[in-house]
């Protein structure tokens, strides 16, 4: 009885999504925290690199626009990744404007306080699941892992 009860309300668990408004919100304070770690990682003031924090957060708008209204199954990081490297791309009449400004910006400095957020962010969800894979998935884990970083090595061991 109790397994059935269990199975009613994991099914009930539904995917939180933000709305356009909440995830400009949240984007606005990524930003401004990535700002002051590219500050802290960099010394290069936040008013200096406030106009490539303004380009990323434009793309990423633009990208997430798309995705709202494109509804064709494209998740918004696809979109997002789509419009930045359309206006990166050496083609792009708008590559060498943009990238001017964007090398300013040290992207390890800027992902480091969103990964660490991202590892917090864990919910109980996640850990309930984790402990019901138990063991199976932390195998797989390594070996996936393992199996990226050793492929990544002889890439760049083969191509640098």
């Amino acid at each position: 009885m109790s397994a059935h009860i269990e199975n009613t309300t994991e099914a009930k668990v539904e995917e939180i999504r933000l709305t356009l408004k909440e995830s400009i919100v949240a984007l606005a304070v990524v930003s401004i925290v990535s700002l002051v770690s590219n500050w802290a990682g960099t010394g290069l003031s936040p008013i200096t690199t406030l106009p490539a924090m303004l380009i990323i957060f434009a793309m990423v708008i633009v990208g997430l626009l798309l995705a709202k209204f494109i509804p064709i199954g494209f998740p918004a990081v696809a979109w997002v990744s789509l419009v930045s490297v359309l206006l990166t791309i050496p083609g792009s009449p708008l590559s060498a404007p943009i990238l001017a400004e964007l090398k300013n910006i040290s992207f390890l400095a800027m992902v480091t306080p969103v990964l660490a957020y991202a590892a917090m962010a864990i919910t109980k969800m996640e850990v309930d699941l984790f402990k019901r894979s138990g063991f199976k998935i932390a195998a797989i884990s390594i070996l996936v892992f393992t199996g990226t970083y050793v492929g990544s090595a002889f890439v760049a061991n083969a191509l640098l």
